[in-house]
């Protein structure tokens, strides 16, 4: 019900995108670049006002959250946040009511966590945020707790359990760190045996098909690079011939089997082969043909289904992509009934089925919108009950809150160009108000969505408007849109956020002399970047684990991400070439940094895997050394972004005062 499906490329060609690693030291980076606590508690004193809520009422994680309900439906795990912001998981008995503490949160985060079967719980956790994920197992009790993956140095790349069987199938990087591997793991006993080898680093397979019953149907192997071979299993003779042979930027991705069918080489199949837009098909393996459309969408891509278990001999529950708002397509008769009884109790809100136990007796249901944070339900899908279960942030009040707008503007070159700006309330009553442009990371294949954000909502509350521009190689909106930002990184992808700005000036929304420009990964290079290129649109601006020098960001690539190099070449720069390398040049902000002249603030966690320390190091240290004072957050049990409580709200508030202090000039 709940299974919203991404393809494992898609997952790695977005992360490559800003991926680097840390260096080994003590302290990563250079520790006594580090701003004082004295220095950022001074911008933090400055957000100054008599407001309504804090930064702890958007970020204090909820008191209890990430329901789900057992395979049987017999228990409820949820965690629940202690006195010292740790959030364990608990497991309460819907008989008894017992409560049991089932995993317990030590030092590091539980990054996810879920039900392996009826007594048996999962969960992944890293190091300090290095993102080198280990499975661990536990009873619901909290006994017989495992490390399934207990290898220094190794990371999952991603984990597939086997229903009704003690058994899931994970892929990790444990022979050689630049390729995975897929291995059965018994996660009772913690038994390990390898069921594939991926024999050529430099054609690695980078991705691996696996029916329910947890066996290898077929792969995909990167060629050079940058062509993708999809090799299919023979049921009959066993061997792997290959099905199809596309260009890297094409998509043709297997993402379940029709079990519903008798026909076994029968699959949903997410391609653009022939369409700019991703389409949904069903797809005969063996005869490499399409059988039938099953949606496609003539503005956005369209690639995720959710399909029933075994009780309802796994039928097509509906579809679902991101258009200007989250859209579901109803299928089955099961869901469409479900869709309609939640569509009449929560109107135009947004509502997603997140658990439910495998006979769909009990669905658990996360409801929100633009202003509500989320609430949970219980919906017994026998009675036709709806049971509220927790409001997750009942401190903030929808009617408080500010409303996300969706906007769509054309660019100086002609496209169209989606986006959203969060308003405050003073807008409506004809105020100009002070704006912070967020562009966001990635960049290829990622995109903002309408909904609940902290960040935006936050920001609303001190009176700012933010403005989210799906910039040329944004995901979602078609290959065409996607790859007409490649090679365009640091340029026309600036000018599209540029234009948003300028279109949100020409609305009466916005004080143009009070524009601060924000973000993480990608989102913090486009902040140095348009202190760089456009300074006269800026107040100032904040790099929260940006990119500043990308000839440093590529030597820096891990080994696991080495193979895709080739892809990162042609979206961002390739630096074997002289005229591409000069372009790299101008658009790396570290060597532009006598363009920059507004105040910036840089945020950095010191084990980011993705941007490496060294990446925010550079920029504090040239600009200081021509006098540039910057204000320089590090934390040290941090990876890229803050996920501890504590850390985030630091953050907020010294974003907060560094805003308050350059808009109050």
């Amino acid at each position: 019900m709940n299974s919203k499906l991404l393809t494992t490329a898609h997952i790695v060609i977005t992360a490559i995108m800003i991926n680097a690693q840390s260096p080994a030291s003590k302290l990563p980076g250079d520790p006594t670049l580090v701003s004082s606590k004295a220095t950022l508690n001074k911008l933090i004193s400055n957000d100054k006002g008599n407001f309504k809520y804090k930064v702890e009422d958007y970020f204090a994680r909820p008191k209890a959250s990430q329901f789900k309900i057992s395979p049987d439906g017999q228990y409820l795990s949820y965690k629940e946040k202690d006195k010292d912001s740790k959030n364990h998981v608990y497991v309460k008995n819907l008989k008894t009511g017992t409560i049991t503490k089932a995993l317990e949160e030590k030092e590091d985060l539980i990054r996810s966590y879920g039900w392996l079967n009826k007594k048996r719980l999962f969960y992944t956790q890293d190091k300090g945020g290095n993102e080198n994920l280990h499975l661990y197992a536990a009873d619901i009790d909290g006994k017989n707790l495992k490390d399934l993956t207990p290898f220094d140095g190794v990371k999952i790349g991603f984990v597939n359990i086997i229903k009704d069987t003690d058994f899931a199938v994970v892929t990790l990087n444990k022979n050689n760190k630049q390729i995975f591997e897929p291995y059965k793991i018994n996660f009772v006993t913690g038994e390990m045996t390898q069921l594939f080898e991926n024999k050529d680093p430099k054609n690695p397979i980078d991705d691996y098909l696996f029916d329910k019953e947890g066996n290898l149907r077929g792969y995909k192997v990167l060629e050079n690079g940058l062509t993708t071979k999809t090799y299919y299993k023979d049921l009959q003779t066993g061997k792997f011939n290959l099905l199809k042979s596309t260009d890297w930027k094409d998509t043709f991705n297997v993402m379940r089997f029709n079990d519903h069918s008798k026909n076994k080489d029968e699959a949903y199949v997410v391609t653009n082969l022939d369409s700019d837009k991703s389409r949904i098909v069903l797809y005969d393996l063996k005869k490499n043909a399409v059988i039938r459309e099953v949606y496609s969408n003539p503005t956005f891509d369209v690639g995720s289904i959710s399909l029933a278990g075994k009780n309802r001999n796994y039928e097509l529950d509906y579809i679902s992509y991101e258009g200007v708002k989250n859209e579901t397509i109803p299928v089955s008769a099961f869901y469409k009934e479900v869709n309609e009884n939640l569509r009449s109790e929560f109107g135009d809100r947004e509502f997603y089925v997140v658990s439910s136990d495998d006979q769909d007796s009990k669905l658990l249901v996360v409801v929100d919108s633009d202003r509500l944070y989320g609430k949970y339900y219980e919906y017994d899908t026998k009675t036709k009950s709806i049971k509220l279960l927790l409001d997750l942030m009942p401190q903030l009040k929808e009617e408080d809150m500010a409303e996300m707008r969706p906007i769509e503007f054309k660019s100086r070159d002609g496209l169209t160009i989606h986006g959203y700006i969060t308003l405050p309330k003073a807008v409506a009553e004809g105020q100009k108000v002070p704006l912070i442009v967020n562009p966001h990371g990635g960049p290829q294949g990622i995109r903002d969505h309408w909904g609940f954000n902290p960040e935006t909502q936050l920001f609303a509350s001190r009176g700012y408007a933010t403005l989210q521009v799906n910039f040329r190689i944004s995901g979602g909106y078609g290959k065409e849109f996607q790859t007409s930002g490649y090679k365009q990184i640091g340029r026309k992808a600036m000018d599209d956020v540029e234009d948003g700005v300028k279109y949100a000036i020409g609305q009466g929304w916005i004080d143009k002399d009070k524009i601060a420009i924000y973000g993480g990964s990608h989102g913090g290079y486009a902040t140095l970047m348009g202190l760089i290129k456009t300074p006269e649109l800026y107040t100032c601006g904040v790099d929260y684990v940006g990119v500043s020098n990308i000839f440093t960001f590529f030597d820096s690539f891990p080994e696991y991400w080495k193979p895709y190099k080739e892809m990162v070449k042609q979206i961002w720069y390739d630096l074997d070439n002289p005229e591409e390398a000069k372009i790299a040049k101008e658009v790396s902000p570290v060597f532009q940094i006598d363009k920059i002249k507004k105040p910036l603030f840089v945020v950095q966690g010191a084990n980011d895997p993705r941007v490496n320390i060294n990446e925010s190091d550079q920029i504090v240290k040239a600009l200081r050394a021509k006098g540039f004072e910057v204000p320089y957050m590090v934390k040290y049990d941090e990876g890229h972004g803050f996920g501890k409580e504590a850390n985030r709200i630091e953050l907020y508030q010294s974003m907060l005062g560094f805003f308050a202090e350059n808009f109050n000039k």
